[in-house]
């Protein structure tokens, strides 16, 4: 009897799991996902085209919700945690549902997960979203042109379309966001790659990806999401640590299993952050992993018309996952809006649309601040909706990509821009140099 299996995920480390494990193995039947974290995932299937022989109906995908009635129905041997960006209660509060439902409870770990590839693969990847994980991976890939490499980026998954379709993704162009309809947190992960030339990769089948990948490449840069572990086998493992949240490193999951993989570990944004809170993130970070090398890094604000800010009204729109599932209550917009002088920063709340409105009730430290939501073309909407109606002098976009592009606003706005700063040595110049050199010996 194959021992039945259902996936919780949040459409990404979840199919990967998935397509890695589970798919040919006849010792299991996955009868199915559980969703969470990202709308309109429930209520569809993972499409047989991709589920293999073993399943030719493909396989359906509930809310997480519904876990519970799930395993009961289905009499489920085992309940397998496919998703990132919890903390340990979590992760445990999840477990003991399931089995008290009657389930065993499993995680995979990086054996049953990671792929090999034929070229070296550097992994960026963080303890919390919102870490810096993604200027950080612009920085590598400029350190690896700067040494004539042929980067190609891998990003972690966001499949929220037609999983068909998304099989394997190629990104070289901001044709290509068009043509594969890309949400705006795609589009926040491959637009400041593409603007630099590099090529992106994404989808649901990491494997195909990787081969693919590997025909243009010198190099593989597995950019990380979430707090993530990597889907490929790291040769350079590089975690970004937030001090802006002191603990979090050890106390979520699987950020904790990142920092303790790390070679390398970045304390970003310390030019924000309490010396204290520094130091709690380097302590922990020495205690669990005494063998990485730590840099200190920044994270410096850069804004196309800073003084346009001064003595206005301003709506500030920050990344949308950050302040989220990464549960951050400000980023980068209030920051400039506070060093630049901003009047007032506008509650934007009184004016959320649809969706919009369901996220302020859903994560309660969100204030005066707007996350810029874009899982869908209706969701796309009620943001452009929101933005407009919010009576504002300015608005202060603190997104990687440029809003103004994909939505009509009847308003004024700044761009909010940040890159990776390292701070003393050795950097990640030195330490990448000498990675190359080992691995030419």
């Amino acid at each position: 009897m194959r021992k039945k299996v259902i996936i919780m995920g949040a459409a990404g480390r979840d199919f990967h799991n998935f397509n890695l494990f589970f798919r040919d193995n006849e010792e299991y039947d996955v009868v199915a996902f559980t969703a969470t974290q990202i709308p309109d995932i429930s209520g569809r299937k993972y499409p047989a085209e991709l589920a293999g022989k073993l399943y030719p109906n493909g396989i359906p995908i509930y809310h997480e919700d519904e876990l519970d009635e799930l395993i009961k129905k289905y009499e489920v041997d085992f309940v397998v945690f496919s998703y990132s960006d919890v903390s340990h209660t979590y992760v445990m509060n999840r477990a003991s549902k399931a089995m008290a439902a009657g389930a065993n409870f499993m995680l995979l770990g990086p054996k049953s997960t990671m792929i090999k590839s034929s070229k070296p693969v550097i992994s960026v990847c963080a303890v919390r979203t919102g870490s810096g994980k993604s200027q950080t991976t612009r920085r590598v890939a400029e350190i690896l042109k700067s040494f004539g490499k042929k980067t190609v980026v891998v990003r972690h998954p966001m499949p929220y379309g037609d999983l068909v379709r998304q099989v394997v993704q190629r990104f070289a162009s901001h044709e290509d966001l068009e043509k594969h309809q890309c949400t705006i947190e795609e589009r926040e992960e491959y637009e400041p790659h593409i603007d630099r030339g590099n090529v992106v990769y994404a989808g649901v089948d990491y494997e195909k990806i990787l081969r693919q990948a590997e025909q243009e490449a010198d190099v593989i840069l597995w950019d990380g999401g979430n707090n993530d572990l990597p889907f490929f086998k790291p040769d350079l493992h590089i975690v970004v640590a937030d001090p802006h949240r002191p603990g979090h490193e050890v106390t979520y999951h699987p950020g904790e299993t990142n920092l303790r993989m790390a070679d390398i570990i970045i304390i970003n944004k310390v030019e924000t952050a309490y010396p204290e809170d520094i130091e709690i993130v380097r302590e922990n970070s020495r205690a669990v992993n005494p063998k990485a090398t730590i840099i200190d890094a920044a994270s410096p604000i850069y804004i196309e018309n800073g003084d346009a800010i001064k003595g206005k009204k301003v709506l500030v729109i920050e990344d949308g996952p950050t302040l989220t599932h990464g549960e951050m209550a400000y980023g980068a917009g209030y920051i400039a809006a506070e060093k630049y002088g901003a009047a007032d920063i506008v509650d934007p709340r009184p004016y959320a649309a649809g969706s919009i409105k369901e996220t302020y009730e859903k994560f309660s430290q969100l204030e005066v601040i707007l996350p810029a939501m874009g899982y869908s073309q209706k969701q796309l909407k009620e943001l452009e909706d929101t933005i407009n109606a919010v009576p504002a002098d300015l608005a202060i976009v603190a997104t990687p990509i440029n809003l103004g592009r994909i939505l009509k606003l009847n308003k004024p706005h700044v761009r909010v821009r940040y890159e990776l700063q390292e701070i003393g040595k050795p950097n990640l110049e030195d330490i990448i140099r000498e990675f190359f050199s080992r691995m030419e010996k």
